[in-house]
């Protein structure tokens, strides 16, 4: 395939950002002193450019051209401004920022706190046809035990990262084994990050999500998907980033196939009574697909994340259906799953899948979104 340079190529949405060190900031995430690189009014569509860190950060060189290399991508598939990015004179500290890429913020105008941020995924395109799958400094599930140190490693010194690059063939991935055979997976791009300004001015590391959203890593954010993010600051200042072609539950490496999107978005405020009135309860975000209505959990603590999602599921199954707890948690524990987002990201997700087909009959009136 062509690779979407910055600015070539389909362009969809009614405004398009680039992923230019100008519309780009790296490993924080905007706060409420952040100024808008444009606004939009409620309902518009935003086009997007999003870049991956892999394969531009410090500990793999910090030089695309030949970190991809050695994996035998040329030099003419290498994104731009993954490469002028990557040469750029931006200081990213490990002990301050994480190591997301992310474009914005946009102003929706109207928007204030209190209010809820939909955001519908309408299309993502595939910027390249390659990406990256890291595990690195003992973090991931199985952190202490990987990545080993390599034979002759030094004691006690930091184990570099293995990173795999991975490629994409139609809808299929493919992982090199190291011994001429392939891994084949289906791939299901999504955006582990969207998210809006949280409520204050000092810096936001872009690592663990929150009530503003951010690093959710939510799998099923997919195409059709739409997330719903609780204003925290006037114009709710929107971005994106950290761009998957397909992730697993849990992300138990640290990254999952970390690759470039170009992501089309609707944004739509919603500052109804009844809107306003089940962000306040939920206090984080929630989803829908076209299969489910997903409420998120979210703590340092796994288990603590889980009773915060299933608090979370009663509350949105009384203020959209008016169903009592005790059946609810009944409900939960017959007929729901509670999926782990991701355990790498300090704060750690859960996200209930409530089918849609057993809650449409029994929505109260008026009860949308």
């Amino acid at each position: 395939m062509s690779v979407l340079q910055p600015s070539t190529g389909p362009v969809s949405g009614s405004h398009y950002l680039d992923a230019t060190e100008k519309n780009t900031s790296w490993g924080l995430l905007p706060n409420a002193a952040t100024r808008p690189l444009l606004t939009v009014a409620s309902g518009s569509s935003v086009c997007l450019d999003t870049l991956s860190h892999e394969g531009i950060l410090p500990d793999q060189g910090r030089d695309p051209a030949a970190f991809f290399g050695r994996a035998g991508i040329p030099a003419d598939q290498l994104l731009r401004d993954a490469v002028d990015l990557a040469a750029s004179d931006l200081v990213l500290d490990p002990s301050l920022h994480g190591p997301h890429v992310v474009t914005g913020p946009v102003a929706v105008a109207g928007a204030r706190p209190g209010d809820v941020l939909e955001v519908e995924v309408l299309r993502l395109d595939r910027r390249t046809d390659y990406g990256v799958i890291s595990n690195r400094h003992g973090r991931g599930a199985l952190a202490g035990e990987y990545p080993a140190a390599p034979p002759g490693h030094p004691v006690g010194e930091p184990v570099p990262p293995v990173s795999l690059v991975a490629r994409a063939e139609g809808g299929t991935g493919l992982l090199p084994v190291g011994d001429g055979r392939q891994l084949r997976f289906l791939l299901a791009p999504f955006l582990g990050i969207m998210g809006v300004a949280p409520a204050t001015e000092r810096p936001v590391h872009s690592v663990p999500p929150g009530a503003h959203g951010g690093n959710l890593d939510i799998r099923m954010l997919g195409t059709g998907a739409r997330l719903f993010l609780p204003v925290q600051v006037p114009e709710a200042l929107f971005y994106a980033g950290d761009p998957h072609f397909s992730q697993g539950d849990g992300e138990v490496a640290l990254t999952a196939f970390e690759a470039p999107l170009r992501a089309t978005l609707r944004l739509t405020v919603h500052s109804d009574p009844a809107a306003r009135r089940l962000a306040a309860r939920l206090a984080g975000p929630y989803a829908e697909t076209a299969e489910h209505l997903l409420v998120t959990g979210l703590d340092e603590d796994l288990d603590e994340a889980v009773r915060k999602a299933t608090r979370a599921a009663l509350a949105y199954l009384d203020e959209r259906c008016g169903i009592p707890a005790p059946v609810a948690l009944a409900y939960l524990s017959a007929a729901v799953d509670l999926r782990i987002s991701q355990v790498v990201d300090r704060v750690k997700g859960v996200h209930v899948t409530l089918p849609r087909a057993d809650l449409t009959p029994l929505l109260l009136a008026g009860a949308t979104r």
